[in-house]
């Protein structure tokens, strides 16, 4: 059991933070407030996470970002960005392999048994960058100067784009009261396409969202090389086989480039490598965050 759950560690962490984010249990149920308005919704998840999923007790970091700069009087969102960079500096992109649970359903999507679509380098390389340009133009720059004729701005990712909103708080709404239904429009219709392709390319590509249209990624990978908790590799102990390459689902090469702004830090990398090359480290010192099953059975078998 304890060799289980040590092999498996990662998904419990994605799983049990889910359920811990989204535990408004009476947002789902008949004849309840649809969305938790109560004091935990003034502080941010680290992960995408839509404020308005019924269980969300929450709010989305990006989404915090939006409010602040669409106000009318506008106001230097001073608590949402040191709360990113706070986590940016400590972890990086750590949070989208092990807390997003958008990155979890990607992940789970992949898993379906069917064949699988590797991007050419050529074409994925500068489509990485694209999740670089939401962030500077929907997230902050359109938010930003952006201003209807009340005088307010409009939250341009999560209302034209977002499929994380539209999955765990779009839907769900509309399931939940059929007094919505009737108001839908093609707004509503434009995002549903935009989830159904992110869901259908998901099942070929892994973590597409993530590699291509996260902005919430592209913020923390400006962290990555100078986090505290970074990929460390052993040149001692490294043979260049190229196993922890042929691991990474983000297409990265960790012993070439350990802590590249696309790593996710999900570990899949320390766990493959056969030469215990490569380590979580934190502040100068190795963290033994997720055990190699190789280590595991050295130990039991001694």
């Amino acid at each position: 059991m304890g060799k289980s759950i040590r092999k498996h560690a990662r998904r419990i962490v994605q799983v049990l933070w889910g359920f811990l984010s989204n535990g408004y249990v009476k947002g789902f149920l008949p004849g309840a407030p649809m969305i938790y308005q109560g004091p935990l919704k003034r502080f941010c998840v680290p992960g995408m996470n839509c404020y308005s999923c019924p269980g969300a007790l929450g709010a989305c970091p990006i989404g915090a970002l939006q409010a602040a700069l669409n106000e009318r009087h506008r106001r230097f969102p001073s608590y949402i960005l040191g709360y990113l960079l706070a986590i940016g500096v400590l972890v990086g992109r750590f949070i989208c392999g092990w807390l997003c649970l958008f990155g979890l359903v990607q992940e789970l999507l992949y898993k379906i048994p069917v064949p699988k679509l590797r991007i050419p380098e050529k074409v994925d390389k500068p489509l990485r960058y694209l999740k670089y340009a939401v962030l500077a133009v929907l997230v902050i720059g359109l938010p930003l100067f952006y201003r209807t004729d009340a005088g307010t701005g409009l939250p341009f990712f999560c209302q034209f784009l977002c499929p994380v909103g539209t999955l765990e708080g779009g839907v769900p709404l509309v399931l939940l009261n059929s007094v919505l239904r009737p108001a839908l429009g093609w707004l509503f219709r434009w995002k549903i396409l935009l989830l159904v392709l992110v869901i259908l390319s998901s099942i070929v590509i892994y973590r597409p969202f993530c590699k291509y249209l996260c902005p919430l990624g592209a913020f923390y990978s400006l962290f990555q090389r100078i986090s505290l908790i970074r990929i460390q590799v052993d040149p001692v102990k490294c043979t260049g086989c190229g196993t922890c390459g042929k691991a990474c689902g983000m297409q990265v090469d960790p012993h070439k480039v350990p802590n590249s702004t696309e790593c996710i830090r999900c570990g899949e990398c320390i766990q493959k490598c056969p030469a215990h090359a490569l380590s979580f480290t934190g502040l100068g010192k190795e963290l033994h965050l997720r055990p190699r099953e190789d280590s595991v059975h050295e130990k039991t078998s001694a």
